[in-house]
Protein backbone atom coordinates (compact mmCIF):
# COMPACT_ATOMS: atom_id res chain seq x y z
CA UNK A 1 0.00 0.00 0.00
CA UNK A 2 0.96 3.65 -0.16
CA UNK A 3 1.67 5.84 1.88
CA UNK A 4 -1.07 8.46 0.78
CA UNK A 5 -3.66 5.56 0.98
CA UNK A 6 -6.22 5.38 3.76
CA UNK A 7 -7.24 2.04 5.24
CA UNK A 8 -10.83 0.86 5.99
CA UNK A 9 -11.02 1.80 9.99
CA UNK A 10 -14.31 -0.08 9.87
CA UNK A 11 -12.80 -3.40 9.02
CA UNK A 12 -10.03 -3.13 11.26
CA UNK A 13 -12.56 -2.09 13.85
CA UNK A 14 -14.43 -5.86 13.03
CA UNK A 15 -10.99 -7.62 13.07
CA UNK A 16 -9.96 -6.36 16.55
CA UNK A 17 -13.09 -7.44 17.73
CA UNK A 18 -12.30 -10.83 16.06
CA UNK A 19 -8.27 -10.82 17.21
CA UNK A 20 -9.20 -10.28 20.86
CA UNK A 21 -6.74 -12.72 22.44
CA UNK A 22 -3.42 -14.17 21.84
CA UNK A 23 -0.19 -11.70 20.99
CA UNK A 24 -1.93 -10.85 17.31
CA UNK A 25 -3.78 -8.68 19.63
CA UNK A 26 -1.31 -6.95 20.84
CA UNK A 27 0.29 -6.83 18.11
CA UNK A 28 -2.40 -5.17 15.85
CA UNK A 29 -3.62 -2.76 18.51
CA UNK A 30 0.09 -1.14 19.56
CA UNK A 31 0.44 -0.33 15.70
CA UNK A 32 -3.20 0.70 14.70
CA UNK A 33 -3.53 2.71 17.62
CA UNK A 34 0.06 3.58 19.06
CA UNK A 35 1.48 3.60 15.85
CA UNK A 36 4.54 1.27 17.04
CA UNK A 37 6.90 -0.25 14.62
CA UNK A 38 7.41 -4.09 14.84
CA UNK A 39 10.63 -3.61 16.29
CA UNK A 40 9.29 -1.02 19.16
CA UNK A 41 6.41 -4.12 19.86
CA UNK A 42 9.23 -6.52 20.16
CA UNK A 43 11.32 -4.08 22.79
CA UNK A 44 8.16 -3.01 24.56
CA UNK A 45 8.41 -3.64 28.59
CA UNK A 46 5.80 -2.93 30.77
CA UNK A 47 8.07 0.00 31.97
CA UNK A 48 7.51 1.72 28.83
CA UNK A 49 3.73 1.46 29.90
CA UNK A 50 2.33 4.63 32.06
CA UNK A 51 -1.03 3.42 33.31
CA UNK A 52 -0.87 6.82 36.01
CA UNK A 53 0.11 9.13 33.29
CA UNK A 54 -1.75 7.03 30.66
CA UNK A 55 0.92 7.19 27.84
CA UNK A 56 3.92 5.19 26.70
CA UNK A 57 7.29 6.29 27.55
CA UNK A 58 9.53 4.65 24.51
CA UNK A 59 13.09 5.30 24.52
CA UNK A 60 12.89 8.28 21.85
CA UNK A 61 9.14 9.56 22.26
CA UNK A 62 6.38 9.23 24.40
CA UNK A 63 3.18 8.51 23.04
CA UNK A 64 -0.64 9.03 24.61
CA UNK A 65 -2.20 6.06 25.52
CA UNK A 66 -5.39 5.87 23.39
CA UNK A 67 -8.53 4.77 25.65
CA UNK A 68 -9.56 1.52 24.00
CA UNK A 69 -5.84 0.81 24.33
CA UNK A 70 -5.67 1.18 28.56
CA UNK A 71 -8.31 -1.14 29.68
CA UNK A 72 -6.76 -4.32 27.12
CA UNK A 73 -3.28 -3.43 28.43
CA UNK A 74 -4.26 -3.78 31.91
CA UNK A 75 -5.78 -6.81 31.17
CA UNK A 76 -3.19 -8.15 29.63
CA UNK A 77 -0.53 -6.78 32.14
CA UNK A 78 -2.59 -7.97 35.05
CA UNK A 79 -2.46 -11.89 33.25
CA UNK A 80 1.17 -11.91 32.48
CA UNK A 81 3.09 -9.38 34.68
CA UNK A 82 4.77 -12.66 36.35
CA UNK A 83 5.77 -14.09 33.15
CA UNK A 84 7.78 -11.17 31.86
CA UNK A 85 8.77 -7.61 31.66
CA UNK A 86 8.08 -8.07 28.08
CA UNK A 87 4.27 -6.72 27.00
CA UNK A 88 4.10 -9.26 23.97
CA UNK A 89 4.76 -12.78 24.28
CA UNK A 90 4.49 -15.69 21.95
CA UNK A 91 1.21 -17.92 23.26
CA UNK A 92 2.95 -20.86 23.97
CA UNK A 93 6.68 -20.12 25.69
CA UNK A 94 5.56 -16.63 26.99
CA UNK A 95 8.80 -15.27 25.61
CA UNK A 96 9.54 -12.20 23.71
CA UNK A 97 9.44 -12.13 20.04
CA UNK A 98 11.47 -11.45 16.97
CA UNK A 99 10.38 -8.28 14.50
CA UNK A 100 10.30 -10.88 12.00
CA UNK A 101 7.89 -13.33 14.31
CA UNK A 102 5.76 -10.03 14.71
CA UNK A 103 5.74 -9.38 11.41
CA UNK A 104 4.40 -12.72 10.20
CA UNK A 105 1.52 -13.14 12.94
CA UNK A 106 0.15 -9.37 11.77
CA UNK A 107 0.30 -10.68 8.66
CA UNK A 108 -1.60 -13.84 9.31
CA UNK A 109 -3.92 -11.91 11.10
CA UNK A 110 -4.45 -9.56 8.38
CA UNK A 111 -5.28 -12.32 6.46
CA UNK A 112 -7.89 -13.71 8.41
CA UNK A 113 -9.99 -10.70 7.92
CA UNK A 114 -9.72 -10.60 3.94
CA UNK A 115 -7.04 -7.87 4.04
CA UNK A 116 -4.39 -9.21 1.73
CA UNK A 117 -2.67 -6.06 0.54
CA UNK A 118 -2.01 -4.62 4.47
CA UNK A 119 1.05 -5.11 5.96
CA UNK A 120 1.83 -4.15 9.96
CA UNK A 121 3.54 -0.94 8.42
CA UNK A 122 0.23 0.32 7.04
CA UNK A 123 -1.40 0.46 10.18
CA UNK A 124 1.19 2.72 11.69
CA UNK A 125 0.72 4.92 8.59
CA UNK A 126 -2.81 5.29 9.07
CA UNK A 127 -2.35 6.06 12.98
CA UNK A 128 0.19 8.86 11.26
CA UNK A 129 -2.29 10.31 8.82
CA UNK A 130 -5.38 10.39 11.97
CA UNK A 131 -2.80 11.99 13.67
CA UNK A 132 -2.17 14.72 11.09
CA UNK A 133 -5.98 15.61 11.03
CA UNK A 134 -5.93 16.58 14.51
CA UNK A 135 -2.37 18.09 15.56
CA UNK A 136 0.17 20.16 13.46
CA UNK A 137 3.00 18.86 12.04
CA UNK A 138 5.99 19.37 14.94
CA UNK A 139 3.07 17.56 17.35
CA UNK A 140 2.58 14.38 15.24
CA UNK A 141 6.74 14.59 14.12
CA UNK A 142 6.97 14.60 18.42
CA UNK A 143 4.70 11.56 19.03
CA UNK A 144 5.81 9.74 15.47
CA UNK A 145 9.15 9.90 15.63
CA UNK A 146 9.68 10.76 12.87
CA UNK A 147 10.83 14.22 11.74
CA UNK A 148 8.82 17.32 10.32
CA UNK A 149 10.88 17.07 6.69
CA UNK A 150 10.22 13.53 6.25
CA UNK A 151 6.32 13.50 7.42
CA UNK A 152 5.80 16.16 5.05
CA UNK A 153 7.69 14.69 1.79
CA UNK A 154 5.80 11.15 2.69
CA UNK A 155 2.26 12.37 4.03
CA UNK A 156 1.63 15.50 2.68
CA UNK A 157 -0.47 15.02 0.02
CA UNK A 158 -2.73 12.10 1.95
CA UNK A 159 -3.77 15.49 4.57
CA UNK A 160 -6.86 16.31 3.74
CA UNK A 161 -7.60 20.04 3.17
CA UNK A 162 -9.36 20.90 5.99
CA UNK A 163 -7.00 19.52 8.17
CA UNK A 164 -4.10 21.63 6.29
CA UNK A 165 -5.96 24.81 6.42
CA UNK A 166 -5.96 24.09 10.04
CA UNK A 167 -2.24 23.36 10.34
CA UNK A 168 -1.30 26.78 8.63
CA UNK A 169 -4.37 28.88 10.61
CA UNK A 170 -2.15 31.70 12.26
CA UNK A 171 -2.60 32.89 16.06
CA UNK A 172 -3.40 29.24 17.40
CA UNK A 173 -1.99 28.43 20.41
CA UNK A 174 -1.54 24.79 21.46
CA UNK A 175 -1.21 25.05 25.12
CA UNK A 176 0.30 21.94 25.72
CA UNK A 177 3.17 22.69 23.60
CA UNK A 178 3.08 26.00 24.91
CA UNK A 179 3.23 24.71 28.61
CA UNK A 180 6.41 22.72 27.76
CA UNK A 181 7.96 26.00 26.10
CA UNK A 182 7.59 27.86 29.13
CA UNK A 183 8.55 25.26 31.61
CA UNK A 184 12.12 25.12 29.52
CA UNK A 185 12.09 28.86 29.48
CA UNK A 186 11.23 29.88 32.81
CA UNK A 187 14.81 30.68 33.80
CA UNK A 188 15.20 33.33 30.61
CA UNK A 189 13.56 36.87 30.40
CA UNK A 190 12.16 35.60 26.78
CA UNK A 191 10.61 32.93 28.97
CA UNK A 192 9.14 35.36 31.62
CA UNK A 193 7.92 37.82 29.51
CA UNK A 194 6.04 34.99 27.54
CA UNK A 195 4.52 33.93 31.18
CA UNK A 196 3.71 37.28 31.78
CA UNK A 197 1.72 37.76 28.41
CA UNK A 198 -0.25 34.46 29.17
CA UNK A 199 -1.06 33.88 32.49
CA UNK A 200 -1.51 37.94 33.06
CA UNK A 201 -2.28 39.24 29.92
CA UNK A 202 0.48 41.42 30.20
CA UNK A 203 0.87 43.98 27.01
CA UNK A 204 4.15 44.60 25.48
CA UNK A 205 4.68 47.90 26.73
CA UNK A 206 3.61 47.05 30.14
CA UNK A 207 6.22 44.50 30.55
CA UNK A 208 9.25 46.56 29.65
CA UNK A 209 7.83 49.20 32.06
CA UNK A 210 7.23 46.70 34.98
CA UNK A 211 9.59 47.20 38.07
CA UNK A 212 9.65 45.35 41.11
CA UNK A 213 7.58 47.80 43.50
CA UNK A 214 4.87 46.86 41.34
CA UNK A 215 4.70 43.00 42.19
CA UNK A 216 3.29 43.20 45.68
CA UNK A 217 3.89 39.64 46.91
CA UNK A 218 2.08 40.06 49.91
CA UNK A 219 -0.66 40.94 47.97
CA UNK A 220 -0.14 38.20 46.17
CA UNK A 221 -0.63 40.47 42.90
CA UNK A 222 0.76 42.99 40.24
CA UNK A 223 -0.36 46.55 40.18
CA UNK A 224 -0.27 48.25 36.40
CA UNK A 225 -1.66 51.61 35.62
CA UNK A 226 -4.97 50.57 35.15
CA UNK A 227 -5.79 47.14 36.86
CA UNK A 228 -4.16 44.82 39.45
CA UNK A 229 -3.47 41.20 37.96
CA UNK A 230 -3.35 38.60 40.39
CA UNK A 231 -0.53 36.19 40.33
CA UNK A 232 -0.35 32.29 39.96
CA UNK A 233 1.26 30.12 41.86
CA UNK A 234 3.84 29.43 39.36
CA UNK A 235 4.39 32.81 38.02
CA UNK A 236 4.78 33.75 41.78
CA UNK A 237 7.67 31.04 42.27
CA UNK A 238 8.97 31.73 38.71
CA UNK A 239 9.73 35.86 39.77
CA UNK A 240 10.63 35.43 43.50
CA UNK A 241 13.40 33.23 41.83
CA UNK A 242 14.18 36.12 39.38
CA UNK A 243 14.08 38.75 42.50
CA UNK A 244 16.23 36.15 44.46
CA UNK A 245 19.09 36.08 41.50
CA UNK A 246 19.47 39.69 41.14
CA UNK A 247 22.85 41.99 42.50
CA UNK A 248 22.82 44.79 44.21
CA UNK A 249 22.85 47.79 41.58
CA UNK A 250 21.14 46.26 39.34
CA UNK A 251 18.13 47.87 37.07
CA UNK A 252 15.04 48.09 39.32
CA UNK A 253 13.06 46.61 36.00
CA UNK A 254 11.60 43.15 36.01
CA UNK A 255 12.73 41.72 32.67
CA UNK A 256 16.23 42.75 31.82
CA UNK A 257 18.97 41.42 29.30
CA UNK A 258 20.84 38.56 29.95
CA UNK A 259 24.33 40.10 29.21
CA UNK A 260 24.50 43.88 29.68
CA UNK A 261 21.60 44.11 32.26
CA UNK A 262 19.77 46.42 30.69
CA UNK A 263 16.16 47.31 30.16
CA UNK A 264 14.48 45.27 27.07
CA UNK A 265 12.94 47.62 24.52
CA UNK A 266 10.06 46.46 22.29
CA UNK A 267 11.78 45.51 19.47
CA UNK A 268 14.46 43.25 21.50
CA UNK A 269 11.61 41.50 23.62
CA UNK A 270 9.89 40.66 19.92
CA UNK A 271 12.89 39.33 19.05
CA UNK A 272 14.11 37.50 21.96
CA UNK A 273 10.10 36.10 22.77
CA UNK A 274 9.50 35.35 18.50
CA UNK A 275 13.04 33.33 18.66
CA UNK A 276 11.96 31.24 21.48
CA UNK A 277 8.52 31.09 20.12
CA UNK A 278 9.56 29.40 17.04
CA UNK A 279 12.44 27.02 18.90
CA UNK A 280 9.27 25.77 20.74
CA UNK A 281 7.49 24.76 17.18
CA UNK A 282 4.74 27.81 17.72
CA UNK A 283 6.01 28.99 14.84
CA UNK A 284 2.42 30.58 13.83
CA UNK A 285 2.38 32.25 17.10
CA UNK A 286 2.73 35.93 18.24
CA UNK A 287 3.32 37.30 21.89
CA UNK A 288 0.63 39.43 21.44
CA UNK A 289 -1.51 36.16 20.53
CA UNK A 290 -0.99 34.74 23.98
CA UNK A 291 -3.24 37.67 25.19
CA UNK A 292 -6.21 36.37 23.41
CA UNK A 293 -7.87 34.70 26.23
CA UNK A 294 -11.46 35.57 24.83
CA UNK A 295 -13.62 32.62 26.26
CA UNK A 296 -10.82 30.78 28.41
CA UNK A 297 -12.62 31.91 31.32
CA UNK A 298 -15.83 30.50 30.29
CA UNK A 299 -14.30 27.09 29.96
CA UNK A 300 -12.50 26.85 32.65
CA UNK A 301 -15.32 27.53 34.68
CA UNK A 302 -17.32 25.18 32.99
CA UNK A 303 -14.71 22.69 33.46
CA UNK A 304 -14.66 23.28 36.94
CA UNK A 305 -18.32 23.46 37.60
CA UNK A 306 -18.09 19.78 35.77
CA UNK A 307 -15.65 18.30 38.50
CA UNK A 308 -17.42 19.82 40.98
CA UNK A 309 -20.60 18.08 39.87
CA UNK A 310 -19.28 14.88 39.33
CA UNK A 311 -16.24 14.89 41.65
CA UNK A 312 -13.94 13.99 39.60
CA UNK A 313 -13.80 14.25 35.34
CA UNK A 314 -11.40 12.47 32.86
CA UNK A 315 -9.93 14.21 29.57
CA UNK A 316 -12.76 12.53 27.74
CA UNK A 317 -15.69 13.95 30.03
CA UNK A 318 -14.04 17.63 29.10
CA UNK A 319 -13.69 16.60 25.19
CA UNK A 320 -17.55 16.04 25.22
CA UNK A 321 -18.09 18.67 27.52
CA UNK A 322 -16.09 21.70 25.30
CA UNK A 323 -16.53 19.73 21.77
CA UNK A 324 -12.74 20.15 21.37
CA UNK A 325 -10.21 17.76 20.69
CA UNK A 326 -8.08 15.54 23.10
CA UNK A 327 -4.98 17.53 22.42
CA UNK A 328 -6.78 20.80 22.89
CA UNK A 329 -8.10 19.63 26.42
CA UNK A 330 -4.72 18.48 27.27
CA UNK A 331 -3.63 21.43 26.96
CA UNK A 332 -6.21 23.23 29.10
CA UNK A 333 -6.41 20.74 31.87
CA UNK A 334 -2.36 20.58 31.99
CA UNK A 335 -2.54 24.57 32.10
CA UNK A 336 -5.38 24.23 34.93
CA UNK A 337 -3.48 21.75 36.54
CA UNK A 338 -0.38 23.90 36.70
CA UNK A 339 -2.19 26.52 38.08
CA UNK A 340 -3.37 24.75 40.81
CA UNK A 341 -6.81 24.29 40.31
CA UNK A 342 -7.09 21.21 39.68
CA UNK A 343 -5.19 18.16 40.66
CA UNK A 344 -4.90 15.28 38.34
CA UNK A 345 -4.10 11.69 39.36
CA UNK A 346 -4.17 9.92 36.75
CA UNK A 347 -6.45 9.79 34.04
CA UNK A 348 -8.61 11.75 36.36
CA UNK A 349 -8.64 15.04 37.41
CA UNK A 350 -10.12 16.63 40.63
CA UNK A 351 -10.50 19.60 42.57
CA UNK A 352 -7.54 21.16 45.42
CA UNK A 353 -8.70 19.84 48.88
CA UNK A 354 -10.77 16.90 47.85
CA UNK A 355 -8.05 14.58 47.43
CA UNK A 356 -4.57 13.80 48.88
CA UNK A 357 -2.21 15.02 46.35
CA UNK A 358 0.16 12.92 44.56
CA UNK A 359 3.31 14.16 45.88
CA UNK A 360 1.47 12.87 49.51
CA UNK A 361 0.37 9.82 48.60
CA UNK A 362 3.45 7.82 49.89
CA UNK A 363 3.69 9.64 53.24
CA UNK A 364 -0.12 9.38 54.00
CA UNK A 365 -0.60 5.70 53.43
CA UNK A 366 2.40 5.15 55.63
CA UNK A 367 1.37 6.72 58.36
CA UNK A 368 -2.08 5.01 57.75
CA UNK A 369 -0.59 1.74 58.09
CA UNK A 370 1.62 2.52 61.10
CA UNK A 371 -0.97 3.23 63.49
CA UNK A 372 -3.91 0.55 61.68
CA UNK A 373 -0.83 -1.92 61.43
CA UNK A 374 -2.34 -2.46 57.82
CA UNK A 375 -4.91 -1.54 55.59
CA UNK A 376 -7.19 -2.58 52.85
CA UNK A 377 -7.56 -1.00 49.42
CA UNK A 378 -10.42 0.36 50.06
CA UNK A 379 -9.34 2.13 53.40
CA UNK A 380 -6.68 3.98 51.19
CA UNK A 381 -9.41 4.85 48.64
CA UNK A 382 -11.25 6.17 51.92
CA UNK A 383 -8.21 8.03 52.78
CA UNK A 384 -6.69 9.32 49.96
CA UNK A 385 -10.39 9.84 47.84
CA UNK A 386 -9.75 8.34 44.95
CA UNK A 387 -10.82 5.77 42.62
CA UNK A 388 -10.05 2.53 43.43
CA UNK A 389 -8.92 1.53 40.02
CA UNK A 390 -6.54 4.43 40.82
CA UNK A 391 -5.58 3.15 44.54
CA UNK A 392 -4.73 -0.04 42.69
CA UNK A 393 -2.45 1.65 40.49
CA UNK A 394 -0.55 3.84 43.31
CA UNK A 395 -0.42 0.45 45.74
CA UNK A 396 1.27 -1.70 43.20
CA UNK A 397 3.61 1.48 42.36
CA UNK A 398 4.57 1.08 45.69
CA UNK A 399 4.44 -2.59 46.27
CA UNK A 400 6.89 -2.37 43.28
CA UNK A 401 9.53 0.22 44.82
CA UNK A 402 9.60 -2.15 47.99
CA UNK A 403 7.72 0.59 50.15
CA UNK A 404 4.75 -1.58 51.56
CA UNK A 405 4.60 -5.24 51.37
CA UNK A 406 0.90 -7.28 50.31
CA UNK A 407 -0.12 -10.37 51.52
CA UNK A 408 -3.20 -11.24 49.85
CA UNK A 409 -5.51 -7.96 49.84
CA UNK A 410 -3.52 -6.89 53.14
CA UNK A 411 -0.95 -4.09 52.84
CA UNK A 412 1.55 -3.26 55.35
CA UNK A 413 4.63 -1.09 55.90
CA UNK A 414 7.95 -3.06 53.85
CA UNK A 415 9.69 -2.26 57.49
CA UNK A 416 7.18 -3.47 59.56
CA UNK A 417 6.77 -7.25 57.68
CA UNK A 418 3.77 -9.13 57.31
CA UNK A 419 1.47 -10.74 59.56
Amino acid sequence: MKKSQRLDSAAIGRMLEQERVGPESAVLRLAWLEGLTREEIAALTWDHVSFLDARLELPDRMVPLDPDLQPFLWKLWEAHRDDSPYVVLSSREHTPLRPESISRLARKALDRAGMQGVRLLDLRYDWILRQLERLDWPETARISGMAVASLQAHFAPAVPPAAESRQRESGQVDEFKLWKLLQAEQDTPAGLALWLAWQLGLQGQEMIALTWDQIDFEANCVHLSDRDASLTSALRRMLEGVQKARQPGDDPHVLLTEQSRRPLDLPRLSRMTRAVLIRGGLERVALRDLRKDDGRTAEDNAILELVRDRGSVSRSDVVDLLRLSKSAVYGRLRRLTGQERLVRIGGKYYLPGTVVPPEQHQEAIQAYISEAGFAYRQDIVDLLHIQPKQCSLVLRHLVDAGALLQEGQKYYLASGGGP
